[in-house]
């Protein structure tokens, strides 16, 4: 009776019903186990193991050089030269890719460039003429021509009709003579391979380029153009060509033309100083002498280390009537010196050199229009002594003298407007000179 009592007072029961059991729960574990299976399954042996790079897809080596070929196309050069490039990278075996980016890299003027490209393409296949006139050609451009002549002619050995190898050869030979390197029978081998370049292929750009440049050191002016504009035609695209056309435009007095070509020049290898020296010397002529400074000084900017190129700019000035500024880029040609951004120029030694003569002809003259004689007599003697048989520049030597010589016995008196003058030209003696160029 107690313990019925107690029993029945208490929490406890031996007759507690059973919680019913959670039909949602239950089908959420279900579907949970099942994708944890099918994940160790088939997701886990799929995964790369940690720290192992990613494999990433390929380009084939010919993707490269068909997109190379689109870009020429295009006349996108500089991408086609980036294309090839990559498709060397890719495969290195492949010939052809060296060859067409060493081709690209002359017409840029990219010469020690192209001659590494064709001696790997001849590492690879030493059979191939193709390959021994680019690397004769980039020779050539670089000077090195008895190597040049060696190679073009192991071209012509592999393929005696081969119409670039001639028009190479012809290209070779008459860059010797314009350097005065030639001997006796240079000319007439290179008049002969140009005409045999043409004979075998007219259309070949490589041809006229050739056959227009020896037209152009034998003084056939105007049959030079009519073949380097028939090579622009196939080509607009190197620089080199509009430079050859503007010097004969040049020489032939057509001087819109030229400074067109050589403005177009600059355009395609903006690098280059030689197309702003042309306009110069072309404003000069026609007797716009500030244009020409202006020129000059691009010049001078794009290689401050040639001597040539101050020479030039110090002519400019001088022709402007800008004799202290003439002096300060003349002595810089002739001596050399510090440039003020720091550049090492080496000077120019006197010699036969028409170019060399006229810069220390008008060095000289310079300094003798301010009055600094004691330089200006030390550079028309040394013109005297060594270049005695050139009349023109014996008669600037003299001139220099007479200048000076007019100094000491008339000093000027200058006006306070003169002792203010910046420009050391206040003072112009009046005398008629000559000078070279």
């Amino acid at each position: 009776m107690i313990l019925s009592m107690y029993l029945r007072g208490s929490k406890w029961s031996m007759n507690k019903r059973r919680q019913r059991s959670n039909p949602l729960l239950i089908a959420f574990l279900v579907i949970a186990i099942g994708a944890l299976i099918y994940i160790n399954a088939n997701v886990i042996p799929a995964m790369p193991p940690p720290f192992v790079p990613t494999p990433t897809p390929t380009r084939s080596p010919l993707s490269y050089a068909e997109e190379a070929e689109g870009y020429l196309a295009e006349g996108r050069i500089g991408m086609a030269k980036e294309s090839f490039q990559a498709a060397i990278k890719a495969n290195p075996q492949e010939i052809s890719n060296y060859l067409n980016l060493a081709k690209l890299q002359l017409y840029g003027a990219e010469y020690e460039a192209a001659r590494v490209n064709a001696e790997n393409a001849l590492l690879l296949d030493n059979t191939r003429p193709y390959a021994y006139s680019l690397l004769a050609w980039a020779k050539g451009y670089l000077d090195e021509f008895l190597e040049a002549e060696a190679d073009i002619r192991s071209a012509l050995d592999l393929d005696p009709s081969y119409a670039l190898a001639h028009a190479v050869y012809a290209n070779i030979l008459a860059r010797r003579v314009a350097n005065n390197l030639g001997e006796i029978d240079t000319l007439e081998r290179a008049i002969e391979h140009s005409q045999m370049a043409m004979a075998i292929d007219p259309q070949l750009l490589e041809a006229r380029w050739a056959r227009g440049y020896v037209l152009e050191i034998t003084g056939n002016y105007q049959e030079a153009i009519e073949q380097l504009k028939f090579a622009i035609e196939i080509n607009d695209s190197i620089a080199e060509l509009h430079m050859a056309l503007g010097r004969n435009y040049f020489t032939e007095d057509e001087y819109d033309q030229a400074v067109f070509e050589f403005t177009k020049a600059y355009s395609l290898n903006p690098s280059d100083p030689e197309p702003n020296w042309y306009i110069s010397r072309v404003y000069s002529r026609i007797g716009e002498f500030a244009k020409a400074v202006q020129y000059a000084e691009q010049a001078v900017n794009d290689d401050p280390s040639n001597p040539r190129l101050h020479g030039n700019l110090g002519s400019m000035y001088f022709r402007n009537l800008q004799y202290n500024q003439a002096i300060g880029s003349l002595e810089l040609a002739v001596r050399g010196g510090v440039t003020d951004g720091g550049v090492v120029v080496e000077g120019l030694p006197l010699s036969y050199s028409m170019t060399v003569m006229e810069f220390y002809s008008r060095y000289g003259l310079a300094l003798a229009r301010v009055n600094r004689c004691s330089e200006a007599v030390q550079v028309a003697q040394a013109m005297l002594q060594t270049v005695p048989d050139d009349p023109t520049s014996v008669f600037n030597a003299e001139e220099i003298i007479n200048i000076c010589q007019e100094f000491q016995e008339n000093p000027p008196v200058p006006t306070p407007e003169e002792e203010d003058a910046e420009d050391g030209n206040a003072y112009q003696p009046q005398f008629d000179f000559k000078i070279g160029g």
